[in-house]
């Protein structure tokens, strides 16, 4: 007599793996059963709009996104970012000029701008010398006579507010592989700093004494040291500790190294290079505003691939958060921009922090920064949460790229390349969102900095791209 195939099944014992709901496993396992839970979703959560369009680009057979997402991927691994030289923004920096004041994020006029923002260009204004006063510059600024654009339309970038004006100095940074350049202002340091959107007079000292005193003699330093390779300084961070983005000890303490010893050598007052060592030594985020535009120097060399979805640009102004894709040029996809979840300063609560603001994004789009958070578990007492996180993060970084950094490597990770090269189809299909650090101004032009976290891009922006994705590659293909 035949044995029941189900009676036959139900009298061996079961090993069951489960997609789907937890419960189904827990339940199993409580019985004694052998469960294997496998972590499932439906592609874009099921989304049918969103599944449509992916029908509609796989029907299009005559694009290889994935060669040109190759391509992409291949010029950012070969990017040399060496830091080359120190510059007055006005004289360097393409269509710099007195009245253009370029700032963080995607483009956004004055009477849009969130308060720190506005406090640096206040800040900004004032140390320029077109206004003497708050007052007075916020009336110019509304004016129509001041010209406001992104940092990244002129091959710059800048943290937090990212307030760049004509007379500032600035690192040069050139991608000696590709020949392009990007540039940087100077770090201040942490606290109430132009950046978080403070423009005090100690704000305003402090950015004179470094155009009077700090840059040249950085630049004079520089000069006898040749240029630094910062694609090196970047694999020595992570190997201690750093992941390039907010926790920067490791290679802030490199820099000096490279420049401690020609300093010393310059025919400059010892107590200029002493204030100048201290100065840095104080400042763990010196090396960020060097990173900042090596990432920018490296990832600008991957722009305009036919048919490449990696993500060549993240920024944020503090209203809204931008994103730029290789295959489609200059054109921005925005979203709101995010409350940030963190640590705050004594004194301050999230009731005083204003949204999500900055270019220092950049780091991530080359595989640092939140990509490489395994690389420093140290980053949780400034940004939150456990190294355990730090590590998790990473990890699912590598849903939503392309590659691994050859150069980038993560001694956690048995030494695993970063996760590199992010490619908007997975964001949108696995609905994984870019891992990001951050600090967090108070919302009130004035203040400065109150606290760091951790932060999720809003998810509309990716999803607007990738539908322009598929629109400009599938016109006139057929389903």
């Amino acid at each position: 007599m035949k044995v029941d195939k189900i009676t036959e099944l139900f009298t061996q014992e079961l090993k069951v793996v489960n997609m789907g709901l937890e419960t189904f496993a827990d339940n199993l396992t409580e019985l004694g059963v052998e469960a294997q839970q496998v972590e499932w979703r439906p592609p874009a959560g099921g989304d049918p709009e969103v599944l449509a369009l992916f029908d509609r680009l796989e029907a299009n057979t005559t694009l290889d996104i994935d060669a040109a997402n190759a391509e992409a991927v291949s010029r950012i691994q070969q990017g040399k970012p060496t830091l080359v030289d120190i510059g007055i923004a006005s004289e360097v920096i393409p269509g710099m000029h007195k009245k253009l004041i370029l700032h963080a994020g995607p483009p956004v006029e004055w009477q849009d701008m969130a308060g720190p923002l506005r406090g640096a260009v206040i800040g900004g204004l004032i140390y320029e010398g077109l206004a003497k006063d708050a007052a007075e510059a916020e009336k110019l600024a509304a004016s129509g006579e001041i010209e406001f654009d992104p940092c990244h339309h002129h091959d710059a970038v800048g943290p937090m507010a990212g307030v760049v004006t004509a007379s500032m100095p600035v690192w040069i940074v050139e991608n000696q592989t590709y020949g392009n350049r990007a540039f940087c202002t100077l770090n201040e340091g942490l606290g109430k700093v132009l950046r978080y959107g403070a423009y005090s007079k100690e704000v305003i000292d402090r950015l004179n004494w470094m155009a009077e005193e700090l840059a040249p003699i950085l630049r004079k330093a520089l000069e006898l040291r040749g240029p630094i390779d910062i694609k090196n300084i970047i694999a020595q961070m992570l190997q201690m500790g750093d992941e390039g983005h907010n926790r920067l000890r490791a290679g802030t303490s490199l820099m000096i190294r490279e420049l401690a010893p020609y300093l010393v050598m310059l025919d400059e007052p010892k107590e200029k290079l002493s204030r100048i060592l201290a100065f840095m030594h104080e400042n763990d985020h010196f090396t960020l505003n060097i990173t900042m535009p090596a990432c920018k120097s490296v990832i600008d060399a991957a722009r305009d691939i036919e048919g490449s979805s990696l993500i060549v640009a993240m920024a944020r102004n503090g209203t809204e958060f931008g994103i730029r894709i290789s295959g489609l040029g200059d054109r921005w996809f925005t979203g709101p921009a995010s409350v940030v979840d963190g640590l705050y300063l004594p004194g301050f609560t999230a009731d005083d922090a204003a949204r999500d603001i900055g270019d220092s994004v950049i780091t991530e789009t080359t595989g640092i920064g939140g990509f490489a958070m395994a690389a420093a578990p140290a980053i949780v007492k400034f940004v939150g949460g456990t190294p355990q996180d730090a590590i998790t993060f990473t990890q699912r970084m590598y849903d939503i790229t392309v590659a691994e950094n050859d150069t980038y490597q993560i001694p956690a990770m048995d030494f695993r390349g970063t996760p590199t090269g992010i490619d908007v189809r997975k964001i949108v299909e696995t609905g994984t969102l870019p891992a990001i650090n951050t600090g967090i101004a108070h919302k009130d032009p004035g203040v400065g900095m109150v606290g760091a976290g951790l932060v999720k891009p809003p998810e509309n922006c990716f999803r607007d791209a990738f539908a322009a994705f598929v629109e400009c590659y599938t016109k006139g293909a057929t389903l």
